[in-house]
């Protein structure tokens, strides 16, 4: 063999080795890696993804991985739904609050005094709707976006420096609640401001607002937003914010299908760690209120008075979305029924 036959066959030979070298990359890259991004840190209302994730990469066996960042590490809270869809990240949370009018009909949710205080039936109720066609078609429509995983919250109660005991302690006070339960708050005097989660705790120390609506007690605890305030309630059971997972409809659809078709009994376990976290919550942050804060009671009669004009703000609601050819009637209806049939 001459030279150059020599160098030729080192040539080939180092290239096999290169295409050997890639060939394994290839095959290593072939496992699924989907990032979630969610805002603040580990709590009571991430035990749901938390749960999905090992229930998902044990299904595919090695084939999927799903990594959680936390605390706003890949973006904005405020740019999940735009993130998810873009693709520059797999899944995400999302709290519909956060976004006006980018997810109309699912705002439903967020209507006040029509979700159940109770858990378990919100859990349901939630379920529910997010299985609803409109519902589903809304997603897929404006953030190629489907429903991956539940996030429902316990119902809201205020925590802050301002004393709420009637609906004429309302008056005036500059809350952060959101807005379809903020225009049923509005009627008593309430000065409703947005204000994220991770803000609360300077905007109560600095007077930016006066009382912080959160879902009782888990947030509360997890925010340390008894630490600059003097009084909380318990009664008023809020609606609050409609949140859920997202995760881009393209990476769903190229996902193995053992991930896909474990979903349905991963989201059922979600939802069961979630209510256990809240519940583990509750027995270590009432304790912690009772001691350093005021904790007033709300009498029944003062949350049948908030909740009076709930219904205009339901028509309203059903008005505006029919104006803008959305089937309104048809969601506010189905929500309803589904209460109903979960209340038994």
């Amino acid at each position: 063999m001459n030279i150059l036959q020599k160098r030729l066959l080192a040539s080939a030979t180092a290239l096999g080795m290169v295409a050997v070298g890639f060939g394994a990359a290839s095959d290593a890259s072939a496992k699924t890696v989907w990032n979630f991004s969610v805002w603040g840190g580990k709590r009571a209302m991430t035990a749901g993804i938390e749960s999905i994730k090992p229930s998902l990469e044990a299904a595919a066996s090695g084939d999927f991985e799903l990594k959680i960042h936390y605390a706003d590490a890949l973006g904005p809270r405020k740019q999940n739904p735009q993130n998810v869809r873009a693709g520059a990240f797999e899944a995400g949370q999302i709290c519909v609050g956060y976004y006006p009018n980018k997810f109309p009909l699912l705002s439903v949710m967020e209507l006040p005094f029509l979700a159940p205080r109770d858990l378990h039936q919100r859990a349901a109720v939630e379920a529910d709707v997010l299985a609803q066609a409109d519902i589903v078609a809304e997603t897929a429509k404006l953030w190629n976006g489907k429903y991956f995983g539940p996030s429902f919250l316990p119902a809201y109660e205020f925590m802050g420096n301002k004393r709420i005991r009637t609906v004429e302690d309302m008056k005036g006070v500059k809350m952060r609640i959101s807005g379809l339960n903020a225009t049923a708050l509005m009627v008593f005097g309430a000065v409703p401001t947005m204000v994220t989660a991770p803000e609360g705790y300077t905007a109560l120390q600095r007077g930016t607002i006066d009382s912080f609506g959160f879902p009782y007690t888990y947030a509360f605890g997890a925010y340390k937003l008894y630490e600059v305030s003097k009084y909380v309630t318990e009664g008023l059971g809020m609606s609050g914010f409609m949140c859920f997972q997202m995760v881009n409809l393209d990476t769903w659809n190229a996902t193995p299908k053992s991930v896909r078709d474990a979903l349905p009994a991963a989201q059922k376990v979600a939802s069961a760690a979630m209510i256990k976290a809240y519940e583990t919550a509750d027995k270590k942050w009432r304790p912690i209120f009772r001691d350093k804060l005021t904790v007033d009671v709300i009498d029944p009669a003062v949350r049948v008075e908030l909740a009076s004009g709930a219904g205009k703000v339901w028509e309203e609601w059903v008005k505006t979305q029919e104006a803008k050819g959305r089937p309104g009637r048809k969601i506010l209806d189905f929500v309803k029924a589904s209460v109903a049939k979960h209340a038994k």
